[in-house]
Protein backbone atom coordinates (compact mmCIF):
# COMPACT_ATOMS: atom_id res chain seq x y z
CA UNK A 1 0.00 0.00 0.00
CA UNK A 2 0.92 3.27 -0.97
CA UNK A 3 0.07 5.82 1.64
CA UNK A 4 0.68 9.88 0.74
CA UNK A 5 -1.24 12.24 3.56
CA UNK A 6 -1.98 15.09 2.06
CA UNK A 7 -2.15 18.30 4.64
CA UNK A 8 -4.39 21.38 2.68
CA UNK A 9 -2.86 24.51 4.68
CA UNK A 10 -5.00 27.31 3.57
CA UNK A 11 -7.81 29.56 5.58
CA UNK A 12 -7.52 32.54 7.57
CA UNK A 13 -9.00 31.41 10.74
CA UNK A 14 -10.74 34.74 11.15
CA UNK A 15 -12.41 33.31 14.79
CA UNK A 16 -9.14 33.42 16.69
CA UNK A 17 -8.13 36.65 15.61
CA UNK A 18 -5.93 38.14 16.61
CA UNK A 19 -2.99 36.01 16.93
CA UNK A 20 -4.37 34.37 13.29
CA UNK A 21 -3.87 36.38 10.86
CA UNK A 22 -3.97 36.30 7.03
CA UNK A 23 -0.36 35.58 6.24
CA UNK A 24 -0.45 33.83 10.00
CA UNK A 25 -2.95 31.95 9.79
CA UNK A 26 -4.90 29.23 12.11
CA UNK A 27 -2.08 25.95 11.17
CA UNK A 28 0.37 28.30 12.63
CA UNK A 29 -0.75 29.09 16.11
CA UNK A 30 1.32 27.51 18.63
CA UNK A 31 -0.27 25.50 21.41
CA UNK A 32 0.76 25.04 24.80
CA UNK A 33 3.77 22.47 24.13
CA UNK A 34 5.54 24.35 21.99
CA UNK A 35 4.34 22.80 18.72
CA UNK A 36 1.57 24.31 16.23
CA UNK A 37 -1.18 22.94 14.82
CA UNK A 38 0.24 22.62 11.46
CA UNK A 39 3.16 20.94 13.08
CA UNK A 40 1.25 18.48 15.18
CA UNK A 41 -0.80 17.20 11.79
CA UNK A 42 2.51 16.91 9.37
CA UNK A 43 3.68 14.51 12.56
CA UNK A 44 0.21 12.69 12.51
CA UNK A 45 0.69 11.45 8.72
CA UNK A 46 4.51 10.85 9.25
CA UNK A 47 3.41 8.27 11.99
CA UNK A 48 1.54 6.41 10.00
CA UNK A 49 2.74 3.30 8.33
CA UNK A 50 3.26 2.74 4.69
CA UNK A 51 4.00 6.72 4.31
CA UNK A 52 5.69 7.34 1.17
CA UNK A 53 5.99 11.45 1.33
CA UNK A 54 3.99 14.14 2.67
CA UNK A 55 2.17 16.49 0.71
CA UNK A 56 1.38 19.72 1.33
CA UNK A 57 -1.06 22.21 -0.76
CA UNK A 58 -0.95 25.71 0.99
CA UNK A 59 -0.62 29.64 -0.55
CA UNK A 60 2.19 30.94 -1.98
CA UNK A 61 2.58 33.30 0.29
CA UNK A 62 2.97 30.64 2.91
CA UNK A 63 5.50 28.33 1.28
CA UNK A 64 8.66 29.46 3.68
CA UNK A 65 7.22 29.36 6.58
CA UNK A 66 5.54 26.06 6.17
CA UNK A 67 8.82 24.77 5.21
CA UNK A 68 10.40 25.94 8.10
CA UNK A 69 7.93 24.36 10.49
CA UNK A 70 8.36 21.17 8.87
CA UNK A 71 12.11 21.45 9.08
CA UNK A 72 11.59 21.75 13.21
CA UNK A 73 9.86 18.59 13.55
CA UNK A 74 10.85 15.73 10.62
CA UNK A 75 13.76 14.25 12.25
CA UNK A 76 12.79 11.34 10.31
CA UNK A 77 13.26 13.14 6.80
CA UNK A 78 10.21 12.34 5.26
CA UNK A 79 10.12 13.11 1.60
CA UNK A 80 8.19 16.21 0.97
CA UNK A 81 6.14 17.73 -1.69
CA UNK A 82 4.21 20.94 -2.29
CA UNK A 83 1.38 22.52 -4.68
CA UNK A 84 1.26 26.28 -4.34
CA UNK A 85 -1.43 27.97 -4.66
CA UNK A 86 -1.51 31.91 -6.08
CA UNK A 87 -4.73 32.20 -4.08
CA UNK A 88 -7.73 30.45 -2.41
CA UNK A 89 -10.29 28.56 -4.86
CA UNK A 90 -11.57 25.95 -2.29
CA UNK A 91 -10.90 22.21 -1.81
CA UNK A 92 -12.39 20.52 -5.19
CA UNK A 93 -9.54 22.43 -6.61
CA UNK A 94 -6.65 21.61 -4.13
CA UNK A 95 -7.79 18.25 -4.06
CA UNK A 96 -8.03 18.14 -7.68
CA UNK A 97 -4.82 19.11 -8.02
CA UNK A 98 -3.19 16.59 -5.14
CA UNK A 99 -4.75 13.60 -6.56
CA UNK A 100 -3.09 14.63 -10.22
CA UNK A 101 0.41 14.99 -8.90
CA UNK A 102 -0.28 11.45 -6.65
CA UNK A 103 -1.46 9.87 -10.06
CA UNK A 104 1.51 11.01 -12.04
CA UNK A 105 3.68 10.00 -9.33
CA UNK A 106 2.41 6.85 -7.56
CA UNK A 107 -0.41 5.73 -9.93
CA UNK A 108 -4.37 5.45 -9.55
CA UNK A 109 -3.82 2.98 -6.98
CA UNK A 110 -2.18 5.16 -4.29
CA UNK A 111 -4.23 6.26 -1.74
CA UNK A 112 -4.50 9.84 -0.86
CA UNK A 113 -5.38 10.61 2.94
CA UNK A 114 -6.73 14.26 3.24
CA UNK A 115 -6.03 16.15 6.43
CA UNK A 116 -6.71 19.78 7.61
CA UNK A 117 -3.47 21.83 8.97
CA UNK A 118 -5.90 22.90 11.92
CA UNK A 119 -7.16 20.45 13.67
CA UNK A 120 -5.93 18.87 17.03
CA UNK A 121 -6.28 15.12 17.34
CA UNK A 122 -5.51 13.88 21.17
CA UNK A 123 -5.24 9.45 20.17
CA UNK A 124 -3.02 8.81 17.61
CA UNK A 125 -3.40 5.09 17.94
CA UNK A 126 -7.10 5.52 17.40
CA UNK A 127 -5.92 7.92 14.26
CA UNK A 128 -3.55 5.00 12.76
CA UNK A 129 -6.74 2.35 13.52
CA UNK A 130 -9.36 4.80 11.62
CA UNK A 131 -7.15 5.28 8.70
CA UNK A 132 -6.30 1.51 8.42
CA UNK A 133 -10.45 0.90 7.76
CA UNK A 134 -10.66 4.06 5.83
CA UNK A 135 -7.57 1.88 3.70
CA UNK A 136 -9.38 -0.59 3.16
CA UNK A 137 -12.51 0.80 2.17
CA UNK A 138 -10.73 3.00 -0.24
CA UNK A 139 -9.11 0.32 -1.95
CA UNK A 140 -12.83 -1.28 -2.56
CA UNK A 141 -13.46 1.85 -4.50
CA UNK A 142 -14.55 4.02 -1.56
CA UNK A 143 -14.92 8.02 -1.21
CA UNK A 144 -14.22 7.62 2.38
CA UNK A 145 -15.10 10.46 4.57
CA UNK A 146 -14.05 10.11 8.77
CA UNK A 147 -16.89 10.95 11.33
CA UNK A 148 -16.46 11.60 14.77
CA UNK A 149 -18.70 10.22 17.23
CA UNK A 150 -20.17 13.25 18.91
CA UNK A 151 -20.65 14.25 22.24
CA UNK A 152 -22.43 16.85 22.55
CA UNK A 153 -25.31 19.11 20.41
CA UNK A 154 -23.02 21.26 18.66
CA UNK A 155 -24.46 23.43 16.04
CA UNK A 156 -21.27 24.45 14.35
CA UNK A 157 -20.33 21.33 12.65
CA UNK A 158 -21.86 19.41 9.58
CA UNK A 159 -23.52 15.91 10.62
CA UNK A 160 -23.43 12.50 8.56
CA UNK A 161 -26.19 9.82 9.49
CA UNK A 162 -24.50 7.04 8.93
CA UNK A 163 -25.61 2.75 9.31
CA UNK A 164 -22.16 1.05 10.09
CA UNK A 165 -19.70 2.56 7.28
CA UNK A 166 -22.77 3.24 4.92
CA UNK A 167 -23.34 7.26 4.48
CA UNK A 168 -27.03 7.90 4.43
CA UNK A 169 -27.05 11.63 4.07
CA UNK A 170 -24.74 14.61 4.78
CA UNK A 171 -26.36 17.52 6.49
CA UNK A 172 -25.59 20.97 7.01
CA UNK A 173 -24.84 23.12 10.46
CA UNK A 174 -28.05 22.19 12.33
CA UNK A 175 -30.18 24.21 14.37
CA UNK A 176 -29.66 23.59 18.47
CA UNK A 177 -33.23 22.07 18.44
CA UNK A 178 -32.03 19.50 15.77
CA UNK A 179 -28.47 19.20 17.03
CA UNK A 180 -30.03 17.73 19.99
CA UNK A 181 -32.00 15.41 17.62
CA UNK A 182 -29.32 14.00 16.34
CA UNK A 183 -27.70 13.47 19.28
CA UNK A 184 -30.34 11.36 21.02
CA UNK A 185 -30.77 9.63 17.86
CA UNK A 186 -27.29 7.83 17.96
CA UNK A 187 -27.57 7.74 14.20
CA UNK A 188 -25.69 11.09 13.70
CA UNK A 189 -21.77 11.98 13.46
CA UNK A 190 -19.72 14.66 13.04
CA UNK A 191 -18.13 15.87 9.65
CA UNK A 192 -14.72 15.73 10.52
CA UNK A 193 -13.57 17.30 6.85
CA UNK A 194 -10.70 14.83 6.28
CA UNK A 195 -10.81 12.33 4.12
CA UNK A 196 -9.36 8.74 2.27
CA UNK A 197 -9.18 7.17 -1.27
CA UNK A 198 -7.29 5.95 -3.68
CA UNK A 199 -6.51 8.73 -6.64
CA UNK A 200 -8.14 6.79 -9.75
CA UNK A 201 -11.59 6.78 -7.73
CA UNK A 202 -11.57 10.53 -6.71
CA UNK A 203 -10.43 11.43 -10.51
CA UNK A 204 -12.93 9.07 -11.97
CA UNK A 205 -15.47 10.75 -9.51
CA UNK A 206 -14.47 14.47 -10.56
CA UNK A 207 -14.51 13.48 -13.90
CA UNK A 208 -18.36 12.62 -13.22
CA UNK A 209 -19.63 15.16 -11.22
CA UNK A 210 -17.25 17.88 -11.41
CA UNK A 211 -16.04 17.95 -14.59
CA UNK A 212 -14.77 21.59 -14.95
CA UNK A 213 -12.87 21.46 -12.24
CA UNK A 214 -11.04 18.59 -13.52
CA UNK A 215 -10.00 19.78 -16.61
CA UNK A 216 -9.52 23.34 -15.94
CA UNK A 217 -7.24 21.96 -13.34
CA UNK A 218 -5.11 19.66 -15.65
CA UNK A 219 -4.90 22.95 -17.94
CA UNK A 220 -3.42 24.73 -14.59
CA UNK A 221 -0.72 22.05 -14.03
CA UNK A 222 0.14 22.22 -17.61
CA UNK A 223 1.09 25.66 -17.39
CA UNK A 224 2.73 25.82 -14.03
CA UNK A 225 6.48 25.35 -12.70
CA UNK A 226 7.84 22.35 -10.88
CA UNK A 227 11.03 21.73 -9.05
CA UNK A 228 12.52 18.80 -7.70
CA UNK A 229 15.22 18.10 -5.33
CA UNK A 230 16.24 14.90 -2.99
CA UNK A 231 13.61 14.37 -1.11
CA UNK A 232 11.55 17.37 -2.37
CA UNK A 233 9.16 18.24 -4.94
CA UNK A 234 7.62 21.89 -5.79
CA UNK A 235 4.32 22.95 -8.39
CA UNK A 236 3.77 26.10 -8.43
CA UNK A 237 0.39 27.08 -9.57
CA UNK A 238 0.02 29.33 -13.11
CA UNK A 239 -1.85 32.20 -11.51
CA UNK A 240 -3.80 33.23 -14.70
CA UNK A 241 -4.75 29.32 -15.56
CA UNK A 242 -5.33 28.86 -11.96
CA UNK A 243 -8.15 32.05 -11.69
CA UNK A 244 -10.12 29.73 -14.51
CA UNK A 245 -10.84 26.91 -11.80
CA UNK A 246 -14.41 26.71 -10.50
CA UNK A 247 -14.36 27.83 -6.44
CA UNK A 248 -16.30 25.00 -5.02
CA UNK A 249 -15.74 22.95 -1.74
CA UNK A 250 -15.35 18.68 -2.31
CA UNK A 251 -18.42 18.40 -0.29
CA UNK A 252 -20.75 20.15 -2.60
CA UNK A 253 -18.71 19.09 -5.61
CA UNK A 254 -18.40 15.52 -5.27
CA UNK A 255 -19.12 13.60 -1.54
CA UNK A 256 -22.73 15.08 -1.69
CA UNK A 257 -23.36 13.91 -5.24
CA UNK A 258 -21.03 10.74 -5.12
CA UNK A 259 -22.65 7.13 -4.97
CA UNK A 260 -19.64 5.69 -3.78
CA UNK A 261 -19.30 7.21 -0.33
CA UNK A 262 -18.47 5.40 3.18
CA UNK A 263 -17.95 6.81 6.45
CA UNK A 264 -15.75 5.93 9.34
CA UNK A 265 -17.17 6.36 12.72
CA UNK A 266 -14.02 6.95 15.38
CA UNK A 267 -13.37 8.14 18.56
CA UNK A 268 -9.53 9.95 17.93
CA UNK A 269 -10.02 13.13 20.39
CA UNK A 270 -10.89 15.18 17.08
CA UNK A 271 -11.41 19.10 17.43
CA UNK A 272 -11.10 22.02 14.86
CA UNK A 273 -10.29 24.04 17.45
CA UNK A 274 -12.94 26.75 15.76
CA UNK A 275 -13.12 28.93 18.00
CA UNK A 276 -10.63 30.53 21.62
CA UNK A 277 -13.07 28.93 23.95
CA UNK A 278 -12.14 25.27 21.44
CA UNK A 279 -8.64 26.71 22.07
CA UNK A 280 -8.69 27.76 25.64
CA UNK A 281 -10.30 24.47 26.78
CA UNK A 282 -7.12 22.90 25.78
CA UNK A 283 -5.57 24.49 28.91
CA UNK A 284 -6.35 22.96 32.06
CA UNK A 285 -8.41 25.31 34.05
CA UNK A 286 -7.68 26.85 37.91
CA UNK A 287 -9.45 26.84 40.37
CA UNK A 288 -11.90 29.57 39.66
CA UNK A 289 -12.27 27.59 35.53
CA UNK A 290 -10.27 30.38 34.19
CA UNK A 291 -7.78 28.72 31.38
CA UNK A 292 -4.30 30.73 31.62
CA UNK A 293 -1.66 31.31 28.82
CA UNK A 294 0.30 34.37 29.82
CA UNK A 295 1.92 36.44 32.92
CA UNK A 296 -1.68 37.47 35.28
CA UNK A 297 -2.76 38.52 37.74
CA UNK A 298 -7.08 37.97 38.51
CA UNK A 299 -8.89 38.93 41.44
CA UNK A 300 -12.40 38.06 41.57
CA UNK A 301 -12.26 36.93 37.77
CA UNK A 302 -14.38 33.46 36.55
CA UNK A 303 -14.33 31.22 33.71
CA UNK A 304 -12.02 33.52 31.66
CA UNK A 305 -10.02 32.59 29.15
CA UNK A 306 -6.80 34.66 29.10
CA UNK A 307 -3.91 34.91 26.17
CA UNK A 308 -0.65 36.70 26.29
CA UNK A 309 2.37 35.91 25.05
CA UNK A 310 4.62 39.60 26.62
CA UNK A 311 2.18 41.74 28.78
CA UNK A 312 0.95 41.15 32.08
CA UNK A 313 -2.79 40.91 32.22
CA UNK A 314 -4.77 42.17 34.90
CA UNK A 315 -8.38 41.28 35.73
CA UNK A 316 -10.70 42.28 38.54
CA UNK A 317 -14.66 41.39 38.83
CA UNK A 318 -15.26 39.91 35.68
CA UNK A 319 -16.20 36.14 34.59
CA UNK A 320 -16.93 34.47 30.92
CA UNK A 321 -14.54 36.78 29.07
CA UNK A 322 -11.96 36.02 26.40
CA UNK A 323 -8.80 38.15 26.61
CA UNK A 324 -6.18 37.89 23.85
CA UNK A 325 -2.92 39.93 23.91
CA UNK A 326 -0.44 41.19 21.02
CA UNK A 327 1.52 43.34 20.26
CA UNK A 328 -0.54 45.19 18.12
CA UNK A 329 -4.58 44.05 19.11
CA UNK A 330 -6.03 43.22 22.49
CA UNK A 331 -9.20 41.29 22.04
CA UNK A 332 -12.08 41.54 24.71
CA UNK A 333 -15.08 39.01 24.12
CA UNK A 334 -18.14 37.62 26.06
CA UNK A 335 -17.51 33.58 25.61
CA UNK A 336 -21.04 33.21 24.57
CA UNK A 337 -19.79 34.99 21.26
CA UNK A 338 -16.90 33.47 20.55
CA UNK A 339 -18.03 32.70 16.80
CA UNK A 340 -18.65 36.29 16.23
CA UNK A 341 -14.81 36.79 16.33
CA UNK A 342 -15.05 36.76 12.69
CA UNK A 343 -16.63 40.08 12.07
CA UNK A 344 -13.81 41.94 13.32
CA UNK A 345 -11.49 40.42 11.38
CA UNK A 346 -13.99 41.16 8.17
CA UNK A 347 -14.51 44.76 9.26
CA UNK A 348 -10.70 44.93 9.79
CA UNK A 349 -10.23 43.58 6.10
CA UNK A 350 -12.84 45.75 4.47
CA UNK A 351 -11.56 48.81 5.91
CA UNK A 352 -8.22 47.57 4.71
CA UNK A 353 -6.36 47.67 8.31
CA UNK A 354 -3.20 45.61 8.45
CA UNK A 355 -4.27 43.63 11.34
CA UNK A 356 -6.10 41.53 9.59
CA UNK A 357 -3.10 40.54 7.52
CA UNK A 358 0.57 40.74 9.45
CA UNK A 359 1.47 41.09 12.79
CA UNK A 360 4.22 43.53 14.18
CA UNK A 361 6.55 40.51 13.31
CA UNK A 362 5.96 39.05 10.10
CA UNK A 363 8.13 35.97 8.39
CA UNK A 364 9.52 35.70 5.50
CA UNK A 365 11.97 32.99 3.76
CA UNK A 366 14.92 35.35 4.53
CA UNK A 367 14.18 35.55 8.52
CA UNK A 368 12.06 38.23 9.85
CA UNK A 369 11.30 41.99 10.72
CA UNK A 370 9.45 43.59 13.40
CA UNK A 371 7.75 47.05 13.96
CA UNK A 372 8.70 48.75 17.01
CA UNK A 373 7.18 52.32 16.39
CA UNK A 374 6.16 54.33 13.58
CA UNK A 375 4.28 57.58 13.38
CA UNK A 376 3.97 60.46 10.95
CA UNK A 377 7.33 60.15 8.28
CA UNK A 378 8.90 57.45 10.10
CA UNK A 379 8.77 53.36 10.54
CA UNK A 380 11.72 51.48 13.42
CA UNK A 381 11.84 47.61 12.28
CA UNK A 382 14.25 45.50 13.82
CA UNK A 383 15.22 42.69 11.47
CA UNK A 384 17.05 39.54 11.81
CA UNK A 385 18.48 37.82 8.55
CA UNK A 386 19.43 34.06 9.06
CA UNK A 387 22.77 32.85 8.10
CA UNK A 388 23.25 32.63 4.50
CA UNK A 389 19.61 34.22 3.42
CA UNK A 390 19.51 37.47 2.17
CA UNK A 391 16.69 40.04 1.38
CA UNK A 392 15.75 40.97 -2.67
CA UNK A 393 18.09 43.37 -4.80
CA UNK A 394 15.20 46.15 -4.22
CA UNK A 395 14.30 49.67 -4.28
CA UNK A 396 12.09 52.29 -2.54
CA UNK A 397 10.14 55.23 -4.16
CA UNK A 398 9.13 56.74 -0.95
CA UNK A 399 11.28 56.02 1.96
CA UNK A 400 15.01 56.14 2.47
CA UNK A 401 16.47 53.61 5.41
CA UNK A 402 19.14 53.89 7.75
CA UNK A 403 20.92 50.72 8.94
CA UNK A 404 22.74 49.88 12.03
CA UNK A 405 24.11 46.70 12.88
CA UNK A 406 23.15 45.20 16.28
CA UNK A 407 24.72 41.90 15.86
CA UNK A 408 26.37 39.88 13.69
CA UNK A 409 27.84 41.49 9.92
CA UNK A 410 25.99 42.51 6.85
CA UNK A 411 26.82 42.58 3.38
CA UNK A 412 25.27 45.01 2.16
CA UNK A 413 24.47 46.78 -1.83
CA UNK A 414 23.95 50.21 -1.57
CA UNK A 415 23.61 51.50 -5.34
CA UNK A 416 26.96 50.89 -7.16
CA UNK A 417 29.12 49.73 -4.17
CA UNK A 418 29.27 46.53 -2.11
CA UNK A 419 30.12 46.80 1.49
CA UNK A 420 30.79 45.03 5.05
CA UNK A 421 28.66 46.45 7.91
CA UNK A 422 29.98 45.32 11.32
CA UNK A 423 28.47 45.39 14.32
CA UNK A 424 27.83 48.77 15.74
CA UNK A 425 28.21 50.06 12.30
CA UNK A 426 25.29 51.38 10.25
CA UNK A 427 25.18 52.37 6.69
CA UNK A 428 22.51 54.71 4.68
CA UNK A 429 20.05 53.66 1.94
CA UNK A 430 18.72 57.06 0.14
CA UNK A 431 15.20 56.91 -1.86
CA UNK A 432 15.35 55.55 -5.21
CA UNK A 433 18.81 53.45 -4.51
CA UNK A 434 18.77 50.05 -5.61
CA UNK A 435 19.87 47.79 -2.79
CA UNK A 436 20.48 43.87 -0.98
CA UNK A 437 21.44 43.00 2.52
CA UNK A 438 22.79 39.87 3.00
CA UNK A 439 24.23 37.61 6.03
CA UNK A 440 27.59 35.97 5.25
CA UNK A 441 28.09 35.00 8.69
CA UNK A 442 27.19 31.89 10.57
CA UNK A 443 24.59 33.37 13.23
CA UNK A 444 21.90 35.35 13.40
CA UNK A 445 22.27 38.85 11.86
CA UNK A 446 20.23 41.34 13.72
CA UNK A 447 20.04 44.97 12.97
CA UNK A 448 17.94 48.20 13.39
CA UNK A 449 16.16 50.08 10.25
CA UNK A 450 14.76 53.11 10.31
CA UNK A 451 12.25 54.34 7.75
CA UNK A 452 12.04 57.87 6.72
CA UNK A 453 9.55 59.32 3.94
CA UNK A 454 6.04 60.18 3.21
CA UNK A 455 4.88 56.63 2.56
CA UNK A 456 6.12 53.73 4.47
CA UNK A 457 3.60 51.15 2.88
CA UNK A 458 5.00 47.56 2.59
CA UNK A 459 4.36 47.43 -1.18
CA UNK A 460 6.33 50.45 -1.89
CA UNK A 461 9.35 47.81 -3.14
CA UNK A 462 9.98 47.19 -6.50
CA UNK A 463 12.49 43.71 -6.72
CA UNK A 464 15.13 43.22 -9.52
CA UNK A 465 16.38 39.50 -8.18
CA UNK A 466 15.10 37.58 -5.45
CA UNK A 467 16.51 33.82 -4.67
CA UNK A 468 13.09 32.87 -3.51
CA UNK A 469 11.66 33.36 -6.75
CA UNK A 470 9.89 36.77 -6.00
CA UNK A 471 11.27 39.23 -8.50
Amino acid sequence: MQLIPTILCGGAGSRLWPVSRELHPKPFIRLSGGQSLLQKAFLRGMLLPDVMEILTVTNRELFFKTEDEFREVNAAVVATSFILEPFGRNTAAAIASAALQINQKYGQDAIMLVLAADHLIADQLAFTQAVSQAAELALAGKLVTFGIQPDAPETGYGYIEADGNTVLRFVEKPTLEKAQEYLASGQFLWNSGMFCFTVGTMLQQMKQHCPQILVATKACIAQSRSAEGNGFAQLELDPDTFGGVPDDSIDYAVMEKSDQIAVVPCNIGWSDIGSWTALGDLAEPDANGNRIQGDTLLHNTLNCTIHSNDRLIGTVGVENLIIIDTPDAVLVADKSCAQDVKYIYTKLKANGHEAHKLHRTAHHPWGTYTVLEEGNGFKIKRIEVKPDASLSLQMHHHRSEHWVVVSGMAKVVNGDRELFVNTNESTYIPAGHKHRLENPGLLNLVMIEVQSGGYLGEDDIVRFDDKYGRA
